[in-house]
């Protein structure tokens, strides 16, 4: 595999939501919610928030940390000018992406939450959360990803806190736009709405069965920790708490009952799968008498899986050395620009690198950058790009004078 040949599709980036979006919003929304909508404010101390039903949400995409020096990664920015241009502008991001040499990416929100839970303040009525949600989408599918066709895979929030019947509604909406994937919450239970365990998403669950929508699972937290633990911690086990809530989903009534819907873990990377479905196969085969209203019929729960959820990775030779026992048709590669574990500006580098010292076969490459992505999603990465100019060093020739060098934002 060369540069030449490798043809990128990352399935967790983030976009951190311009303060042009406020201008889309207003002429999106019925009259009575104009002038409610979501607005960026500049504090008296200089820094800056999203206000919205008067409450003010600071975070620019957690910690945007692309371009910046390694030390000031765990920096809070508080500005737009504290994050590289290429996170909130749809016309840089392009460009960083053709620096790095990726065809296209899926943009998860920042402030909004996950799932637009944020949009859900202490004051908000249900009839303008439906609404801001709703233009939300709208300006992630006709502004964001509109402006450059077949460079992103869209994306909806799910807007749970509004409930099954309208999160059902919104993704045949969706569905209808071009859009086949929903951010769903794996925690909605902490934001007062139901778990997995009953049937209270049927709706939303077979909305997503019609219309081909996959369900995705953003990490949205860690496994409980000590009162005293640090960042690191939680950056350490982010994955394990993927892995609790992907425990929850396999045992879940979904999976069986809706055979058809494909579900995706994003940022959750792919070591620890293995074991889990060694595991998984273990419990379910040791303990039949147990399982008498959760059987998985003729397969074991590992196959169900396999065939279904689609995982990613950043940096796994771990997991890349077991891919035989995940399935490499369920394995997506990921940038999580502008996040600190991103490898932009030398994705392709590194990558490379961790396919060589696994072994990996051209074959395997491209399904696991490109195909199961497409795939899953219902993307086809050259209806709009011709193939041989969608590679790393097609891409990166159109950004020779993206500038990427990691400049220091504190002092802004």
């Amino acid at each position: 595999m060369r540069l030449d040949e490798m043809i990128l599709v990352s399935v967790d980036d983030h976009v951190v939501e311009p303060p042009s979006m406020a201008e889309f919003m207003r002429d999106h929304v019925p009259a009575r919610f104009r002038d409610r909508v979501p607005r960026v404010v500049t504090r008296d101390d200089g820094t800056q928030a999203w206000l919205i039903e008067g409450e003010e949400v600071s975070t620019f995409g957690l910690n945007a940390s692309a371009g910046r020096v390694p030390e000031e990664w765990g920096m809070g920015s508080s500005r737009y000018d504290q994050v590289r241009t290429g996170c909130f502008d749809v016309h840089q991001r392009i460009r960083d992406m053709n620096a790095n040499g990726v065809l296209a990416s899926m943009n998860f929100s920042s402030w909004p939450g996950i799932s637009g839970q944020y949009f859900a303040t202490r004051d908000a009525d249900r009839d303008y959360v439906a609404a801001i949600t709703r233009a939300y989408n709208d300006w992630h599918l006709d502004a964001w990803c509109a402006a450059y066709p077949g460079r992103f895979i869209p994306l909806g929030l799910s807007g749970f806190m509004l409930g099954a019947e309208w999160m059902a509604d919104e993704i045949r909406r969706l569905a209808g736009k071009g859009c086949h994937a929903v951010s769903h919450h794996s925690d909605t239970w902490r934001w007062g709405m139901p778990d997995l365990h009953g049937d209270e998403w049927d709706p939303a669950w077979q909305a997503c069965q019609e219309t081909g929508t996959v369900m995705v699972y953003h990490f949205g937290g860690a496994p409980a920790l000590g009162p005293r633990a640090d960042i690191e911690v939680i950056a350490h086990v982010m994955p394990f708490g993927t892995g609790v809530f992907a425990s929850e989903l396999i045992w879940s009534p979904y999976m069986r009952k809706f055979p058809d819907v494909k579900v995706a873990l994003a940022e959750a990377s792919i070591g620890w799968i293995p074991h889990w479905l060694e595991r998984l196969d273990h419990v379910y085969t040791t303990n039949p008498w147990r399982w008498s209203e959760n059987s998985f019929g003729d397969q074991l729960p590992s196959e169900v899986f396999k065939g279904r959820v689609l995982t990613c990775f950043i940096e796994d030779r771990a997991g890349l050395r077991l891919r035989d026992e995940i399935g490499v048709e369920n394995i997506a590669w990921e940038c999580d620009y502008p996040h600190p574990d991103t490898t932009w500006p030398r994705s392709p580098e590194n990558l490379l690198a961790q396919f060589e010292a696994t072994g990996c076969s051209d074959e395997e490459i491209h399904a696991m950058t490109w195909q199961n992505a497409g795939r899953f999603y219902q993307f086809d990465p050259f209806e709009h790009t011709r193939r041989e100019a969608a590679t790393v060093t097609a891409l990166r020739a159109l950004a020779a004078d993206v500038d990427t060098t990691p400049v220091s934002y504190a002092a802004r």
